[in-house]
């Protein structure tokens, strides 16, 4: 088997995840007709990163190697600030805070085809390179903002702009991929793109609906 089939069954297995987690709060949201987002959103999500992390190494990709760390902490810390981490199992808590550097030690020490100097090496045309940059970035950013978002109500929330920019990142990671032949990236941001669409549907009829009960 090659390492190009591993990353690919990895890829995708972590993007199915993804997507389940975005049916699940689909789901939910239009039963409530409104945004909800479960505590196992964030508990899938975590693991799907992870997988995410591992592929990224695989793929000689430093975008999503960047984007997938950055957003596995912030994936830790909405799960405390539901109050929900401390609930997990030890075992799986000790094992999320140690894996990552144990993959990173890992990819450090690396052979030739599982380093840092080996990604550091890919051919990936600097224009495509910058594309995908900006697109993780924006799409980094929503939790980032979404984080100091919660910190400040106390509390995991998702306001309408963290759709947004969900939207707004995932068109442009389409793009990336789609310059990059990456079958992992296209199928899980084709779906997650018309999600965030249908979330500003939602959220913007609810605040429509509060405005209008509040002014009457």
């Amino acid at each position: 088997m090659t390492t190009q089939t591993v990353a690919l069954g990895i890829g995708l297995v972590s993007q199915l995840l993804f997507s389940s987690r975005i049916v699940l709060q689909w789901i939910q949201s239009e039963r409530a007709r409104r945004v909800l987002v479960p505590t196992l959103f964030w508990q899938i999500s975590l693991v799907s990163s992870f997988l995410m992390i591992v592929y990224g190494i695989l793929r000689h990709d430093p975008v999503i190697l960047a984007a997938q760390l950055i957003s596995y902490a912030i994936y830790i810390r909405n799960l405390q600030l539901l109050g929900e981490w401390a609930k997990l199992n030890p075992w799986f808590r000790a094992g999320a805070y140690v894996f990552p550097v144990v993959m990173l030690g890992w990819f450090g020490a690396g052979n030739q085809h599982f380093s840092l100097q080996a990604m550091l090496g890919s051919r990936i045309p600097g224009g495509v390179l910058a594309l995908g940059a900006v697109g993780q970035t924006i799409f980094l950013l929503r939790f980032v903002y979404q984080w100091l978002y919660s910190e400040r109500k106390g509390e995991s929330s998702l306001p309408l702009s963290f759709w947004v920019i969900s939207f707004v990142g995932s068109l442009l990671i389409l793009i990336y991929a789609g310059l990059r032949q990456d079958l992992v990236l296209l199928i899980g941001n084709s779906f997650g793109t018309l999600v965030y669409a249908r979330n500003i549907v939602l959220l913007r009829r609810e605040q429509a609906r509060v405005t209008h009960t509040t002014s009457a």
